[in-house]
């Protein structure tokens, strides 16, 4: 009786959360941390965390693909993973090599028109995963619905130091002038794969940090972050809704914050420059909820008297 009662309690939650939502991210960050942690409080073996964090990774792409979100990005294996016991890396390694085989043959994947990517220093993976990277990529990569990145490998300060590297190699051998070299530039040097900002990173398992992950495409976005204590095996789809609801939460806080900054713009400039400012503006002002923009109008139209 409890158990049912905690799964309509659960269903009638995740129908609240989902009306709630009134936009989606863009492109999600995932930190699937806790599956050693997981293991050790279930009492199990921590090779069964891992397996039952992988399923947890397939659903999280099917609530993705539900919700219209056009890129995820997930952590599955740093640089600083290489440091575990061999045994954890081999299973780990196993464990990817199959979930890849297995998402390039889905027709789920194919039928969301999934394309799947992997992003790191993949060189230093064995070569069955290099492998199954590679079959995958043949299988989904001309699908754009959604894009899925597979961190492999993956540390961000590597990435920046390498599109440094390779940067400053084209300015030494005159394919590149160094005052070309601007934002864009960056990005066609770092890892191929992300296709834009991650506007939601989330870490699971109670640590309150980004460990290296992104640093270009969301630190440098400013993302908005959703850090919770389930281990991964144990995030749910309600843990999801309410990390797009913390993003939904923010993005509101920044149009109004930029909002402000326009209309102390428009306050302080001369009567001259005050038709062109107040267009900046109105640009703002269609973007906030009706009783925000009713605030901010009545504060700036004595600006305009």
């Amino acid at each position: 009786m409890r158990e049912r009662l905690e799964r309509l309690g659960y269903g009638v939650y995740e129908r609240v959360l989902q009306r709630e939502l009134s936009g989606t991210p863009s492109h999600v960050a995932v930190i699937q941390d806790g599956n050693r942690r997981y293991a050790r409080k279930q009492g199990v073996e921590t090779n069964q965390g891992h397996s039952e964090g992988a399923e947890t990774t397939e659903a999280l792409l099917h609530w993705c693909d539900d919700l219209g979100i056009d890129e995820v990005t997930l952590y599955a294996f740093s640089t600083e993973n290489f440091d575990r016991p061999e045994e954890q890396r081999e299973y780990i390694f196993d464990l990817v090599e199959e979930k890849l085989r297995s998402f390039a043959d889905s027709d789920r994947v194919h039928d969301a028109g999934v394309c799947i990517r992997a992003i790191g220093e993949t060189d230093m993976l064995p070569e069955r995963v290099r492998d199954a990277i590679d079959y995958t990529e043949r299988r989904t990569g001309h699908y754009d619905r959604l894009n899925l990145n597979v961190a492999l490998a993956y540390g961000g300060r590597a990435e920046l130091l390498g599109a440094a590297r390779d940067i400053a190699d084209a300015v030494d051998s005159g394919d590149l002038h160094p005052g070309d070299v601007d934002s864009d530039t960056v990005e066609r040097y770092l890892y191929q794969g992300p296709t834009c900002d991650v506007d939601l990173i989330i870490r699971t398992g109670g640590d309150e940090r980004t460990s290296n992950f992104l640093p270009w495409h969301a630190n440098g976005n400013e993302a908005a972050t959703f850090f919770c204590t389930p281990y991964w095996p144990e995030f749910r789809k309600i843990d999801f809704l309410r990390a797009i609801r913390t993003y939904q939460n923010r993005e509101s806080s920044w149009r109004t914050t930029r909002a402000r900054r326009a209309m102390t713009l428009v306050q302080a400039v001369e009567d001259a420059d005050l038709s062109q400012a107040r267009q900046v503006l109105g640009r703002f002002r269609d973007a906030l909820p009706n009783n925000e923009r009713a605030a901010i109008e009545d504060e700036v139209e004595p600006a305009a008297d």
